[in-house]
């Protein structure tokens, strides 16, 4: 079983959002978007253990709203549209770990996967082992590089992967990140970049929490989805 003294909850808010304009603090439901993995996070680990990395005043402000303590405003290096999610995980926990708290594990929440539950992150947690690099959440892709992916070869199109199947029910199944849950080796990540990471095991989630919210196409349907009933927060 995984302590929680052992793990740095990470959620990060970059304050300049074009797709949906200021997304993070945005109400959805009845809480700012980041407040929903604020919840989440506060009922895996200790308050202290939580870090909502920001550059954002506004987002700091709500995230003290929901009890969480904000120690620094992210660094403008790392508030651009080029900055990368490794380089924020690295300085949240070298930040930590320079006022003397080290961790083993790192759990990115990334606020804008609203419709993942506690349970999944418990239950990914339970797959976790020392000696992988990381768990993380996937969906069932409805592409498959078997079947209809393609690649221009010589100005034709041919299948991205080759295989010999008489049946669509005998291609191996296809998955991809969803975004929603990250769970990560700490000394992997300070050895490597999460791209290169090679022993990773997999979180299955439905179409439904997988939803990431990057376009206001998604906010809508989001919204929807809500009003009806068909997803709950």
């Amino acid at each position: 079983m995984i302590s929680s003294n052992n793990i740095l909850v990470v959620i990060p808010a970059r304050a300049g959002s074009k797709g949906i304009p200021g997304k993070n603090i945005k109400l959805l439901g009845d809480k700012p978007l980041i407040a929903h993995s604020i919840e989440i996070a506060k009922a895996i680990v200790p308050m202290e253990d939580i870090c909502v990395s920001t550059d954002g005043i506004d987002i700091k402000q709500v995230a003290e709203q929901f009890g969480i303590s904000v120690p620094f405003i992210r660094p403008s290096s790392l508030a651009s549209d080029t900055a990368g999610t490794y380089e924020v995980l690295l300085h949240a926990l070298n930040y930590f770990e320079s006022k003397g708290k080290k961790y083993n594990i790192v759990v990115l929440l990334q606020p804008t996967s609203p419709f993942r539950k506690l349970t999944h992150v418990k239950e990914a947690l339970t797959i976790y082992e020392e000696e992988i690099d990381m768990v993380v959440s996937v969906k069932e892709t409805k592409s498959n590089p078997y079947y209809n992916l393609f690649e221009e070869k010589g100005g034709f199109l041919e299948k991205s992967k080759k295989g010999d199947f008489s049946g669509r029910q005998e291609i191996p199944k296809v998955y991809e990140y969803n975004g929603a849950i990250y769970i990560i080796n700490a000394n992997a990540l300070k050895e490597k970049p999460i791209g290169k990471f090679t022993k990773i095991k997999k979180y299955v989630m439905d179409e439904l929490s997988s939803m990431d919210l990057d376009e206001m196409l998604d906010w809508r349907i989001s919204e929807f989805l809500l009003k009806e009933g068909i997803v709950t927060l």
